[in-house]
């Protein structure tokens, strides 16, 4: 495997964020491009991402699988100025990572073995699909998080709705004018523990992409042409004693 990457502030990123829900992953690679989908290990969350091949201004590879230690993986990214490339190759048991910007350097991270399973996207069907701006989202998301550990997503009579209620509350109405909504009226509870991990994402993006049902798990999507990163969290339910 030989892979070149000219862009790699959007490749940081995504690892930065996903090393905050696992740390151990197996990156699947394939004429398709390169890829991840892992749990974590509450097994509360699922990431996926997936850069597609002709993403790289090179990518000469057959179908591999390498168990990498994220931790090492965005150490080593940390390093990259903006104007860096990136060129990744795999030799016997380790990964050679050659970064040239003024200076060319290298770095070499032993590959790990996962006894894990593979990792696959659960079939989901959801029922309300909501378009959102990034900022948007964020900011209902840092308001709720005020004033409780869950909130609820709401779509009804034209509306989306993201609000948290304990001793104190907060909420954030949208209407068709600022959001887009899709499907039938919906309502589930999530926590805002992740949810604040998840919307790290919105630095790629000024969209993201809303699924869920009532009391179902959530899906949400930030997709450019150059990358796909989604989460699934289940959500919380709450039982009468």
């Amino acid at each position: 495997m030989i892979i070149k990457l000219d862009e790699t502030r959007i490749f940081a990123d995504v690892i930065s964020i996903i090393s905050e829900l696992v740390t151990e992953v197996k990156l699947q690679i394939d004429s398709s491009g390169m890829g991840v989908v892992a749990i974590d290990p509450a097994n509360v969350a699922l990431v996926s991402f997936k850069i597609p091949a002709n993403a790289f201004s090179q990518f000469i590879v057959e179908k591999e699988t390498i168990g990498l230690n994220l931790d090492n993986l965005k150490a080593v990214l940390k390093r990259c100025s903006p104007g860096s490339s990136l060129i990744m190759q795999t030799e016997d048991n380790t990964l050679r990572i050659d970064v040239h910007d003024r200076i060319k350097r290298r770095f070499v991270l032993a590959l790990i073995d996962i006894d894990a399973e593979e990792k696959s996207v659960p079939p989901l069907d959801f029922t309300a699909g909501i378009d959102i701006n990034s900022g948007d989202l964020i900011d209902s998301i840092e308001d709720c998080a005020i004033v409780a550990d869950s909130c609820s997503f709401i779509t009804k009579d034209n509306k989306f709705i993201i609000e948290a209620k304990g001793l104190n509350s907060a909420s954030s109405e949208f209407s068709t004018d600022e959001v887009a909504i899709k499907g039938e009226s919906a309502k589930s509870k999530y926590s805002l523990e992740y949810l604040q991990k998840f919307i790290k994402a919105a630095k790629l993006t000024d969209k993201a992409k809303i699924q869920f049902s009532n009391d179902y798990p959530l899906k949400l999507e930030f997709s450019t042409p150059r990358i796909n990163l989604f989460f699934i969290l289940a959500p919380r339910v709450e039982t009468d004693n």
